[in-house]
């Protein structure tokens, strides 16, 4: 796929994911956490092109677009997205090919310098919940791979996860959930509600400890099985209300939502493998 293409792509899932009623996070229904829908569409075309760069390696890309998504919105809107689509925008140009097959190789391919850019744009996005990891704190300088770095983490941080088993909750669980509409508004919202009810979110268990993580899973597993089949405005009201009672918490699934985004991307990549 040409960086042309991959670069739209990123942007289309962006996009998708802000118009689609994500309960707790920021979308075109409802603002939040002091936090508007603008700057996240302001961040996604400023990261599109580092995303795309076919002459910088994962972590370069992961740091130009973090930085340029900074410089244009003002705080951290999508450092989650930036991790997991730059990975899929490399497999993406590696040719013909299974899309996670070619993802597989590329995470394997992650080396020291990956992990130092990588951790570099970590620490300017400053994301909410950021501590120190035993043997792997970011703001130190890395001496392993980023995969390595990422293992570290695997076992309390989705987005970790997915370096270390080939992105399997994105392929496994998101892009089916989409279906062969992955710019839909209720196939976005299915994607969304699948994961949040699965896993609980990362972010949450960072900023206010896994309880509550799982409070919110268990919550969003009840809703989930709610709004299904149920279509129109029930289906949107049942929604908004689930996205009122997290926020007025104060609670935002924000791994969730960039997981969404990585599943929308890679179903879009697999769309059109070769398309410019």
């Amino acid at each position: 796929m040409s960086p042309t293409g991959i670069a739209r792509a990123f942007e289309a899932a962006c996009r998708a994911e802000l118009s689609a009623l994500k309960p707790g996070n920021v979308h075109i229904f409802a603002a939040g956490h002091g936090m508007e829908v603008a700057q996240f569409e302001r961040a996604a075309a400023a990261a599109a092109p580092a995303v795309a760069r076919v002459d910088l390696n994962v972590g370069a890309r992961i740091e130009a677009a973090v930085a340029a998504s900074l410089a244009t919105a003002g705080c951290n809107t999508n450092l989650g997205i930036i991790l997991l689509c730059v990975p899929l925008a490399v497999a993406a140009e590696q040719g013909p090919g299974e899309l996670q097959a070619r993802l597989r190789a590329v995470l394997d391919d992650l080396d020291v310098a990956d992990a130092q850019a990588a951790f570099r744009a970590i620490v300017a996005a400053n994301p909410g919940g950021l501590g120190a990891v035993p043997d792997a704190d970011v703001r130190a300088s890395p001496t392993i791979t980023l995969k390595a770095a990422m293992a570290m983490a695997a076992g309390r941080d989705s987005i970790s996860r997915q370096y270390v088993t080939g992105f399997e909750d994105i392929f496994s669980l998101g892009v089916p959930a989409l279906g062969d509409r992955p710019l839909a508004r209720e196939r976005v919202e299915a994607a969304y509600l699948a994961f949040l009810a699965t896993f609980p979110d990362s972010h949450l268990a960072r900023k206010f400890g896994i309880a509550t993580a799982q409070a919110v899973r268990a919550e969003a597993e009840a809703v989930r099985a709610e709004v299904e089949g149920v279509e129109g405005q029930r289906r949107h009201d049942l929604l908004l209300a689930f996205d009122g009672r997290l926020k007025a918490r104060g609670l935002n699934p924000g791994t969730t939502a960039d997981l969404a985004v990585a599943s929308i991307f890679a179903s879009l990549l697999q769309e059109a493998p070769t398309a410019g």
